[in-house]
């Protein structure tokens, strides 16, 4: 039987495993999309949480320093903090000496990344937003006294009136050093200071008149080491008044900007390294905690694409299997429905055919168990009914006790012992127990003796019998099983010739195969009977008599026993003109004696 190639489109174990692979894909890039959108939003809401306590903390901080000339007292701010955002927060001079830390026990920040640098005078706009880098708190000799700062208010009071009454508006504004200004709320409709002069708000106070001074003194000798020697004057905001030359304003602000950091460095506290930690796990690097609700989204996403990708499988798994399944329960009812029937294309398909032919063979094997035990107790039947009856007529007196009647029973006795025999070695051929012994023989001879055990059969029946024997082949063989099975050959040729005709064994060496023929000259074998020619208990003559003789075994017998040596058994016959059976058995050194 050829065997079925299935095209892969049609394999089960590729569709299987083609569906395993993209529900697998499928899954991991859902799960990867999804987990990763979900985790990137929950980590920025937790960086932004993060963030927006880092920058707390640093502008806390930043205030602190911008106020204050050292870092004396800046533990209990650091420990206020730390325990209400639950941070470790820690602070170190620039060449790593602890100032303050609200965990002292815990990992060291030696080789740690600082999470900024805290100086009012160069202030981290990434973190503040702005846009000025020294930190509006660093005043410095600026303050005003209360009664200093009560007198710009009054007078930036007077020209919010007066710009209002302009039809525009505006707000009063006060600085940290305590001076109040005018904020125009639309200033490019027109220039207001016109109509509306601030007047005494430009002039300092007496408490902010030092400061000013000296930062001009600054401003000028910055200006005259750049070859700019020009009258700087600086308003009470702390800031230049512009001259007619572009360049010459810029290097004044570039200068006014160097006096202004020279002149707050006393008057704030020192540059330091703010290191904000997670204080539960103790590790030197910022860690994002993720909150219950953000993790809970998480697990939510991850389980649904689980849900989704088990039932995908599930329904997959399914379809694939409904034919398995209607194959199995086809295959428990097949006895009572005939043919398993699976219309697919596939191994399961391939499975039902196999299942069906295997149903065939086994029908037609318990048919020919059955055809085979009706036929043994035929053939075993007729020599006992025949020595039965012979007995029973010898004690009934019907027929003489003598020595005819003791040949016709010795030969239903042997042909009793020759089915039985029969049967045996067809049961050993069965079991693989069928050996064959071999020796070196010279098969013309054995032929020979084959010729001369049935030529008194043949004469009776009117038979030429004779060989034809090619060279003298030395074969090894099994001389007691080749003689066994070459002689079955020639008891069917002559059963089956009719007197006159003749029978030959023919014998010849071709291509390193002994081949042995039998050819008859007889009534021949009907092409639709030759495939039955070697089954069990099978005869030409459906009435089953034994008018040709016979138990109907020799043939199959003679297969096994060419099987047994390694060859073949095979027929060719014309119907009317008669058979010729070929013996095909593998030339092997002789075996030395």
């Amino acid at each position: 039987m050829t065997r079925q190639r299935i095209p892969l489109h049609r394999s089960l174990v590729v569709r299987l495993l083609a569906t395993s692979i993209l529900v697998a894909v499928c899954a991991i890039l859902a799960t990867a999309w999804l987990a990763v959108q979900s985790t990137t939003r929950a980590i920025q809401q937790e960086q932004g949480r993060s963030l927006a306590d880092d920058k707390s903390i640093y502008d806390t901080l930043l205030g602190y320093a911008a106020t204050h000339r050292d870092w004396s007292g800046v533990t209990a701010v650091v420990t206020e903090r730390a325990g209400k955002l639950d941070r470790r927060i820690t602070l170190m001079t620039p060449d790593r000496q602890p100032i303050a830390d609200s965990a002292p026990g815990g990992p060291s920040m030696d080789t740690a990344r600082p999470s900024a640098t805290i100086d009012p005078l160069q202030v981290d706009l990434s973190l503040t937003g702005g846009t000025e880098r020294v930190d509006a708190r660093a005043i410095g000799p600026y303050l005003l006294t209360k009664r200093e700062s009560a007198v710009t208010r009054s007078l930036a009071s007077r020209q919010l009136a007066c710009i209002r009454d302009h039809l525009t508006g505006g707000t009063i504004v006060v600085s940290p050093t305590g001076r109040a200004s005018v904020q125009v709320v639309n200033p490019g409709e027109r220039d207001f200071t016109i109509a509306c002069p601030p007047g005494e708000l430009t002039k300092p106070m007496p408490s902010e008149a030092d400061g000013i001074a000296q930062l001009q003194t600054l401003t000028k000798r910055c200006l005259q080491e750049k070859g700019a020697g020009v009258r700087v004057v600086i308003n009470p905001d702390r800031t230049a008044s512009p001259t007619d030359d572009a360049k010459l304003d810029k290097q004044i602000d570039e200068c006014l900007q160097k006096s202004r950091l020279v002149q707050l460095k006393e008057y704030v506290a020192p540059p330091a390294l703010l290191f904000v930690t997670d204080k539960s796990r103790g590790t030197t690097a910022p860690v994002f905690n993720l909150s219950p609700a953000n993790m809970i989204r998480i697990a939510e996403v991850t389980g649904a694409v689980l849900a989704a990708t088990v039932l995908i499988t599930i329904l997959v798994g399914r379809r694939l299997v409904r034919p398995l399944r209607a194959l199995i329960e086809a295959t428990r009812q097949s006895d009572e429905q005939g043919p398993v029937l699976v219309t697919t294309r596939n191994e399961i398909g391939l499975l039902a055919t196999a299942l069906n032919e295997l149903a065939a063979r086994r029908e037609q094997t318990e048919a020919l168990r059955k055809t085979m035990v009706s036929d043994v107790a035929h053939e075993l039947r007729t020599p006992l009914s025949n020595i039965r009856s012979w007995l029973e007529a010898a004690q009934d007196g019907l027929a003489p006790l003598d020595a005819q009647l003791l040949v016709l029973l010795l030969e239903e006795a042997l042909l009793l012992q020759h089915i039985i025999d029969d049967l045996r070695d067809l049961a050993a051929a069965d079991a693989g127990d069928l050996r064959v012994h071999r020796e070196s023989h010279d098969v013309a001879d054995l032929l020979e003796q084959v010729v001369e055990a049935h030529r008194g059969a043949a004469e009776a029946a009117g038979v030429r019998l004779a060989t034809s024997v090619v060279a003298d082949p030395q074969v090894a063989v099994d001389g007691a099983r080749l003689r066994q099975l070459v002689g079955n050959l020639v008891t069917n040729a002559v059963r089956h010739t009719a007197p006159g005709g003749s029978v030959t064994v023919h014998c010849a060496v071709l291509h390193d195969e002994l081949n042995i023929a039998v050819v008859d000259t007889g009534a021949g074998i009907a092409p639709a009977d030759i495939p039955k020619v070697f089954d069990r208990f099978w005869r030409a003559d459906d009435s089953r008599t034994r008018s040709t003789g016979g138990s109907g075994l020799g043939l199959s017998i003679a297969r096994k026993l060419a099987e047994a040596h390694g060859g073949t058994l095979g027929v060719e016959s014309t119907l009317g003109h008669g058979s010729t059976f070929t013996i095909r058995l593998p030339v092997m050194a002789p075996v030395p004696h």
